[in-house]
């Protein structure tokens, strides 16, 4: 510790020993401080040149992409590898309705900007012992396929921003999140079509009318960039840093095994595996067996595998020319001949790609074990193995081949590999911090020194990464001790932290369990005893048993990189612009009372001036890396079509005649690597300064008798796309 501070300018010293001070309260830091200050003195005047803490800001080209030990052990070629994430991740096959894929909720700077149908009522609200008690009523005056209004934030609006205990004008615990899939049970794939077998459910929650709309996110959607420096993903971590090959939860789950084939004639053998820094691998293989995000429910994931395998059947006497055709990687999407991944395999301009199916793609990028038996699989519902057999006549569609089964490893991994590549580290803030001293304003070098100093943004947004839940930070300290707001001590897991956003019992974040009852705080694993078997790993440090855990309404610290395009802010997404999340910080959190025994001690008034605010949100616009903001490479993509909610509003919705509401679907083009020349707009259209008294909302549309008259237009299509009449609703193509 005591090395990192040598040569560090005295100006950007001691807001990193307050840091420090608070997370270890004992009288040895406090002497070691008193040490390095001296130090630090003389070194200063000597203009020694050593290293710079972990906690400075800095270049994020001075940090590597940390990868498992043992990826080689399953991956034979990266690149391809590469090739098959991408496909994955934006091919919307992969959704049990055949129209939803991972880039659905991620495709403006890794977010999602939609606006209508976003809203998710409280759902993981707890009682005061901790049990669910979800909140189903919708608030804002709003209901499903409703569409957000720039007035509508934030959703805790006071009289003065600068004063928490001002009058409160509106108050909800609606979330905005993503819309996914409609409510409905799965029954079987059907062997080479995109859409699977379901049966709709009644959706007691999103519905209008009786009719089903899609499902909404109870957190709102955090970036894809640069998520592969965080030691954990998701807003309460539950992704582990160790990937299981099947799901998120690492060692947590005791019957994760994947299948191994050393002999391709020996029957398959179940082994455990893990791959540490792997978190976005788990985080990749939650969302296609989500019943909210991309599944029916009751789905496992051989049967997303099987989709994508090639049909082999006998052909029949008597239906000679009949058979089945496979489905093609990105059949319903065009590839542009410019995609800096994908370019050479697109069939531009036909959707799709060429020459290869997703069996060729993972017979390139994996070793033969982990994909190639003569033995079939027979699962139960849940995905568990019950027998192997020799391949005798056509497969049922509960049997499948190894490569079916070990889908979960590939897809995770592909994906892992596919978004470690979506690095922006180009910024403005980037090359000032290489030493170009005209890569910033002078308002922004301002805002730098408040965000450094003053504000204290840096005590959680640290490093290039610009947090401290980042691989860097955490991996050799994962639990810690901290001072909490209310002057007590707690441990805490680092990187996690309670602010104020929402009152705690709302959603317990980090404090809640995992599927099998485990508490997803490591810290409270460590207080447990149970720290090494659930978590594959040795705690850092002791946690006593009556020592104070901090993690009830914790959440991850998000990195900050192109925070300009990624609104709506925090895990309710309750914040529309980066003035509004600063006047959050300023006046100390909207709800430190009441979270007072979780809250973090950084959190209280810092007294900004309405000219320090403005120079603050100026250095963070500087965090945007162009290539992000116009898509280029590796932000280059294929076409998407992104569901918009549902013609209509949230009155009245047109029911396909399955009891689920037609769909909008909006028409994102191909992009290849040189970028578009007009960018997405950001959400809701605002600008990172505006306050909600300076934005001016939409004029409402002309009251109509018939009120799914006229419920989209061409006004509603991006610039360069017209509106087309579609089976089932309405979509925005190019012209």
């Amino acid at each position: 510790m005591l090395k990192n501070f040598i040569g560090m300018h005295l100006t950007n010293l001691f807001p990193l020993v307050a840091r420090w001070l608070k997370r270890k309260s004992n009288i040895m830091a406090i002497a070691t401080v008193v040490t390095v200050a001296i130090l630090a003195g003389h070194t200063a005047s000597a203009q020694l040149a050593a290293s710079e803490p972990s906690e400075a800001l800095a270049s994020l080209k001075t940090v590597a992409v940390s990868e498992p030990s043992n990826l080689g052990e399953f991956v034979k070629d990266k690149q391809a590898a590469i090739v098959l994430g991408k496909a994955l991740f934006w091919d919307l096959q992969v959704g049990s309705n055949g129209n939803q894929s991972c880039a659905s909720c991620h495709f403006h700077a890794g977010v999602d900007s939609r606006e209508k149908n976003q809203l998710s009522p409280g759902l993981l609200r707890v009682n005061a012992s901790g049990e669910p008690d979800p909140d189903i009523t919708f608030n804002l005056g709003k209901s499903p396929n409703s569409v957000l209004q720039p007035t509508d934030f934030p959703f805790h609006k006071l009289a003065d921003p600068n004063d928490r205990s001002s009058e409160v004008l509106a108050d909800t615990n609606d979330v905005a999140g993503s819309q996914g899939v409609t409510m409905a049970k799965f029954i079987d794939i059907v062997p080479g079509s995109a859409v699977d077998q379901v049966e709709v459910v009644p959706d007691p929650t999103f519905n209008v009318q009786g009719t089903n709309v899609r499902q909404v996110t109870e957190r709102n959607t955090p970036s894809t960039i640069n998520a592969v420096y965080n030691f954990r993903n998701f807003w309460d971590g539950r992704a582990q840093n160790e990937f299981n090959g099947v799901n998120p939860f690492g060692s947590r789950d005791p019957s994760a095994f994947v299948l191994k084939s050393p002999r391709k004639q020996s029957p398959p053998q179940q082994v455990k595996i893990s791959l540490k820094n792997s978190s976005l691998a788990s985080q990749a293989v939650g969302p296609p067996l989500s019943s909210v995000e991309e599944s029916a429910t009751g789905r496992v994931h051989p049967d997303i595998g099987q989709k994508f395998d090639r049909i082999k059947i006998k052909k029949l006497p008597r239906e000679t020319g009949k058979k089945l055709k496979q489905l093609r990687p990105l059949g319903q999407q065009l590839v542009h001949p410019e995609d800096s991944v994908l370019g050479s395999l697109s069939r531009w301009p036909d959707p799709g790609l060429r020459d290869r199916s997703y069996e060729n793609m993972i017979e390139d990028a994996f070793h033969r074990e982990w994909w190639d038996s003569q033995y079939i699989i027979k699962v139960d519902s849940t995905g568990g193995t019950q027998s192997f057999r020799q391949p005798q006549g056509p497969r049922a569609t509960d049997e499948f081949s190894l490569m079916d089964y070990n889908f979960s490893l590939f897809f995770g991994l592909a994906i892992q590999l596919y978004e470690s590549t979506l690095i922006s580290n180009d910024s403005p803030f980037d090359r000032y911090m290489e030493g170009n001293s005209n890569a910033l304003t002078v308002q922004q070098q301002q805002g730098k020194d408040l965000f450094e100093g003053k504000a204290g943004c840096i005590n959680c947004h640290v490093g290039a990464e610009f947090t401290s839940a980042s691989v860097n930070h955490v991996q050799e300290e994962r639990i810690d001790h901290l001072t909490l707001a209310n002057g007590g001590e707690a441990v805490y897991d680092d990187g996690f932290n309670n602010i104020g956003v929402r009152p705690t019992w709302e959603d317990l974040g980090l404090g809640a369990k995992d599927p099998f009852g485990h508490a997803l705080s490591e810290s409270r694993l460590a207080q447990q005893g149970l720290f090494e078997s659930l978590l594959n790993a040795t705690p850092n440090d002791t946690v006593g048993a009556d020592e104070r855990i901090a993690a009830d309404g914790a959440f991850k610290t998000p990195g900050l990189r192109n925070v300009e395009l990624t609104a709506p802010y925090f895990h309710n997404g309750g914040t529309l612009t980066l003035r509004q999340v600063v006047d959050f910080y300023n006046r100390g959190g909207d709800f430190a009372e009441n979270n007072i025994d979780n809250l973090d001690a950084d959190i209280h008034s810092l007294g900004l001036t309405e000219e320090e605010k403005t120079s603050l949100v100026a250095f963070l616009v500087s965090l945007t890396d162009e290539r992000v903001r116009y898509e280029r490479a590796p932000f280059d993509h294929p076409q998407l079509f992104i569901t918009n909610g549902h013609p209509g509003d949230q009155n009245a919705v047109t029911n396909d005649g399955t009891g689920q509401a037609t769909t909008t679907v909006i028409e994102l083009p191909a992009v290849g690597r040189n970028g578009t020349s007009v960018p997405q707009p950001n959400f809701l259209g605002v600008s990172p300064q505006l306050s909600p008294t300076t934005i001016t909302p939409p004029s409402p549309p002309p009251s109509s008798p018939n009120p799914l008259e006229g419920s989209m237009t061409e006004e509603d299509c991006p610039p360069g796309s017209k509106l087309k009449s579609v089976k089932g609703g309405y979509m925005c193509v190019t012209k």
